[in-house]
């Protein structure tokens, strides 16, 4: 009888040190009951030291370890360890459920997560906040948990009290709210409950600047504006509320944008991120000699900052100042930056601008480890492919995937886009078909196989290929919005095309490819006032030479050549080596 006693507790001893349920004899009386061969046996045991003490923590129960509990507590440990999750996630819920006790509860939720049950878990959470109100990570789990299922009208009171609670008072919960429902694809009903979670706050900027967030999330541009100038006037001081009347601005005009950021720095011209914004804006309204005054000035205020000459030549490359961006990137690396190979990256893809292949090379050779690693190994083989070196650059390539296998699909893709850039389409098409075969199931190569299937018109297979790819993974944003733009853009199956492209916009909103897919396919249903509002969305916050050669295609056909032709040209002084833009115009115009 000794073992088996032992040999229980031995196993179940680890498990309630970490749940916390173990106490002293005098404080819960202990209970375990043992069955012997059909007969009962009665055991003392030494009292066991206390995990938790009830008096320092009077929200924890004094829980009865009868054998009951304790069998259950082994079951669903067992099942987890055993990767049986579902299994262990109903028996600590049942047990949960049965003892209301906060601990057995975040452990059920934690399991049913992992278990990617989130009703369950969510079940759970809530016992864990009704047995443990005071506890602040119950609370947010349940809060999570609920606007993560689009829940999030149950989520509201929850979210009410995450506001009132105690401690730094509601202003840090306020500004973590809207990254909080972006969770929750309704954005009119993120709308209806900030509306109301704002209301105890009528003088907290941060309650207006919520509001804005959820306005504009929403498209309510009027309220979003009325909201920020609001916060503006409660803290004039406060830059967020200019860059962000800033950020809704630029959607209308990047002129606007910038005279908002221009006020600001009139009154407080020490505000380093603002101005770096008001560069932005510039380089976004074309003013590119003003941007550079102001770069300069960034930089002549703070020249030892490292985040800010990171910033400045940045923003320098976007504006093709090669000189200011490479100047700005070996300042990094001599004052010591700690990612001294974003610096190291970014010299090199100056290098490539430049069509300097070679020093391009040099560059990303240093960089030998960390997250740009692979990155410059795949720009490295592109350096070659540029010089006429494809077969060494797609030797490069698989002795790179051969060093480290965890990444091979990787490097396979890119020998793939390598052959494709050369025309090489069946080739390519070939040795991703290769790779598919020993992993089928991976998503990368489930979907660059189909886009390279569209390639040499292999439409079932791209459609093959991409339903299995929406069927492994349902929330794959850009699977769904190739196939939908693969029916419109061959103007078949345009009712399900846009039913495809409408649930990429739910999934990814703010991708701009993915309006600009929504207003091709309007355009080909003949809807043409919504094909221009897309397009024109799509174009305003990224001047691409495909969604600028859309645009013009539908503003043309419409009956505003003029739009068009400005379109155009203002694309193509950007993208001259565009195919896709330059045949667009030759269609419409000779």
């Amino acid at each position: 009888m000794f073992f088996r006693l032992y040999f229980r507790f031995a196993i179940v001893l680890p498990l309630l040190f970490v749940l916390g349920l173990t106490q002293t004899g005098a404080q819960v009386g202990i209970q375990v009951a043992a069955q012997a061969d059909g007969e009962e046996e009665e055991s003392e045991v030494a009292p066991l030291a206390p995990a938790v003490d009830p008096k320092q923590d009077s929200r924890l129960p004094l829980q009865d370890l009868t054998g009951e509990t304790l069998y259950q507590l082994l079951l669903g440990e067992v099942a987890h360890q055993r990767a049986n999750s579902g299994i262990a996630a109903q028996t600590y819920l049942v047990l949960a459920k049965r003892t209301r006790d906060p601990r057995i509860a975040r452990r059920a939720v934690e399991i049913a997560t992992a278990a990617r049950m989130p009703e369950l878990a969510l079940e759970a959470a809530k016992i864990w906040h009704e047995s443990d109100p005071s506890s602040a990570q119950a609370l947010q789990t349940v809060t999570v948990l609920l606007v993560s299922s689009r829940r999030v009208r149950e989520a509201q009171p929850y979210l009410a009290k995450l506001l009132s609670a105690e401690g730094a008072g509601p202003a840090p919960a306020l500004m973590q709210l809207g990254r909080l429902l972006a969770a929750n694809p309704d954005k009119a009903s993120n709308l209806e409950v900030v509306k109301q979670l704002v209301q105890p706050y009528p003088a907290l900027a941060e309650a207006q600047f919520a509001l804005a967030q959820a306005a504009f999330a929403a498209r309510d541009e009027t309220l979003a504006l009325e909201a920020i100038r609001r916060a503006a006037e409660l803290r004039p001081q406060w830059e967020v509320p200019a860059l962000y009347e800033a950020q809704i601005l630029q959607r209308r005009s990047p002129r606007q944008a910038a005279e908002r950021l221009a006020g600001f720095l009139a009154k407080f011209p020490d505000s380093n991120e603002v101005r770096m914004n008001y560069a932005r804006a510039l380089v976004g309204d074309k003013r590119l000699p003003e941007a550079q005054t102001e770069l300069k000035r960034l930089l002549a205020a703070a020249p030892r900052d490292v985040e800010l000459t990171y910033s400045v030549g940045l923003l320098a490359y976007q504006m093709k100042n090669y000189a200011l961006s490479e100047a700005s990137m070996k300042r990094l690396i001599d004052l010591g930056y700690r990612d001294s190979n974003s610096a190291r990256y970014m010299l090199g893809q100056i290098a490539e601008e430049r069509k300097d292949w070679a020093g391009a090379i040099e560059w990303y050779r240093q960089i030998g480890s960390g997250e740009r690693a692979i990155q410059a190994r795949l720009r490295t083989a592109q350096a070659l492919s540029k010089q006429g070196k494809i077969e060494e650059a797609r030797s490069y390539l698989r002795n790179a995937a051969q060093a480290d296998t965890a990444l091979q699909p990787q490097f396979i893709i890119a020998e793939a886009q390598l052959l494709r850039e050369a025309n090489r389409n069946k080739e390519a098409f070939d040795i991703l078909g290769e790779a598919l075969k020993k992993t089928p199931d991976q998503p990368d190569l489930l979907y660059d196989i189909a886009l390279t299937a569209e390639k040499i018109e292999r439409f079932d297979l791209l459609e093959n290929h991409l339903r299995k790819l929406i069927q492994l993974q349902p929330d794959h944003a850009h699977a769904h919005n190739a196939l939908g733009y693969s029916f419109a853009e061959r103007n078949v199956r345009l009712a399900e095309a846009r039913k495809l492209i409408e649930r990429a916009i739910e999934l990814s909103p703010d991708d701009m490819f993915i309006v600009d897919s929504l207003g091709w396919v309007l355009y080909r249903m003949g809807d043409m006032k919504g094909a221009v509002d897309h397009l024109r969305r799509a174009y305003e916050a990224r001047q691409d030479a495909e969604i600028a050669a859309h645009l013009g295609e539908v503003l043309w056909v419409s009956g505003q050549r003029q739009e068009a032709e400005r379109v155009w040209k203002e694309s193509l002084g950007n993208n001259l080596d565009s195919e896709v833009l330059q045949k667009t115009i030759k269609r419409f115009q000779h």
